[in-house]
């Protein structure tokens, strides 16, 4: 794992922001599931 090149950390990048995004949405989705959930009462 000591390759330093530009192009292994661009994508070592890309995959932590892809990771953070699916969390992000996930959140976002249960947010949304619970308003829903309180909307229909």
């Amino acid at each position: 794992m000591g390759d330093k090149s530009p192009k292994s950390n661009q994508k070592k990048s890309s995959q932590k922001q892809s990771r953070a995004n699916s969390a992000d949405q996930k959140k976002k989705e249960a947010v949304a599931a619970k308003s829903a959930a309180a909307k229909k009462r």
